[in-house]
């Protein structure tokens, strides 16, 4: 059973699960109960002085819906008093937010240390655009902290990773590295969606930035896509807003609402999702046909002390790998009648893929094989259904 979540958590009197259906909320003079979705793309003055004092930063007027919009910034609002940020803005997707988090504080020149266990997107803006703008990149495994102290013995603008990984919930010690990075000169960046801000909380832990892909388990049902940036207010402001502003990746206000709603209920799912995933980790680690499994709290998992440290939950997410290899994996994907394919993940729905030739597929098998992505290699995204339908899909699925 996952232990409760944010329930000591409390900021201005209140606690998580209260500010996660609160926080943020700006009504209308309509006075409306739910959060209004604002539509519109831009925003009229009373006056020339208005909109002039508006531009100038004079005065607190909404511009154009690209700056700012009164429903994505409820989203932002909340997000950020969940995550004990003081400011987030929001982003159309996750790889926007990836991104956007990272380009707006880099420059030509620049070092950009990063683990190398990252969603396919994340490395190659890591690996392969980065360095096309004379930014020098290196990657360490992630778990190793000698080679975390090793590669940040240089000047460094940036750390980036993500913990647990995708797909093989490598964890990082989060606070040694972020002591070594600022020891480096560095901000550090984490890519904190395997989690949600719900089962761990990167900023207390050291980190400087956090980046979301809303569009998992934020939203939670498949439905918005978004992305989310939350950091210090100076860093917001003074960086990450220009570009954001010239660059363009703004919410829809329709995703936003979407999201703002979404957050009301991410307490209880995640705590639903955690619990049926590690009945469905139990289950599959007693099958003959699965050659291992991997899941952050379970005693097995070698990072499991790292991983209770820093969480307050195993996530939704069990690595596995089956044997037989891609044959019998592709056999056993195509024998599920309940859980659905599908490359997406933290959602309502349990979804399954295999990274080696979905997520991950552009990099060499070589170096898939250092990264421990096998063609054996399953990843399974536990949803809210019934644990016992699911453990029962997946036994006639591996029969």
């Amino acid at each position: 059973m996952a232990k409760a979540v944010g329930k000591s958590n409390k900021k201005n009197g209140l606690r998580e699960q209260t500010r996660l259906v609160r926080g943020g909320l700006r009504r209308s003079s309509f006075a409306e109960t739910s959060e209004a979705i604002f539509m519109n793309s831009g925003y009229v003055y009373a006056s020339a002085e208005e909109a002039s004092g508006a531009f100038a930063g004079k005065n607190d007027h909404f511009i154009y819906s690209r700056f700012s919009n009164p429903t994505v910034s409820m989203f932002e609002d909340r997000l950020a008093q969940l995550e004990g940020a003081e400011a987030c803005r929001a982003t159309a997707t996750g790889m926007a937010a990836v991104f956007a988090s990272l380009a707006c504080q880099l420059r030509a020149g620049d070092r950009v240390v990063a683990s190398r266990a990252l969603f396919g997107s994340c490395l190659y803006v890591v690996q392969d655009q980065l360095p096309r703008w004379g930014i020098e990149t290196v990657l360490v495994d992630g778990r190793d902290l000698k080679q975390w102290k090793a590669a940040l013995s240089k000047k460094t603008k940036v750390v980036f990773f993500e913990s647990p990984s995708n797909p093989t919930l490598e964890i990082v010690d989060i606070a040694a590295v972020s002591k070594l990075a600022h020891k480096a000169g560095a901000r550090v960046v984490v890519d904190n969606v395997f989690s949600s801000p719900v089962l761990q909380k990167p900023l207390q832990l050291g980190a400087d930035i956090v980046v979301y892909s809303a569009t998992k388990h934020i939203d939670g049902q498949g439905r918005a896509m978004g992305g989310a940036i939350l950091g210090s207010r100076d860093y917001i402001d003074t960086d990450l807003t220009p570009f954001l502003r010239h660059t363009g990746p703004a919410l829809s206000p329709f995703n936003a609402w979407v999201l703002v709603k979404s957050l009301e209920t991410l307490e209880l799912r995640m705590a639903r999702h955690c619990d049926s995933a590690e009945q469905v980790a139990e289950f599959l680690a007693t099958h003959p046909k699965i050659a291992s499994v991997a899941y952050p709290t379970r005693k097995d998992h070698p990072q499991r002390a790292l991983a209770k440290k820093q969480m307050s939950g195993g996530g939704n997410v069990v690595t596995f790998a089956i044997k037989g290899g891609q044959k019998a994996a592709f056999k056993f994907l195509n024998k599920l009648a309940l859980v659905d394919i599908s490359n997406n993940l933290g959602d309502s729905k349990s979804l399954i893929t295999h990274p080696a030739t979905t997520t991950h597929q552009r990099l060499p098998a070589e170096t898939r094989k250092l990264y421990g992505i096998g063609d054996d290699m399953l990843r399974l995204s536990v949803g809210l259904e019934d644990v016992a339908d699911l453990i029962d899909d997946l036994a006639q699925a591996l029969a």
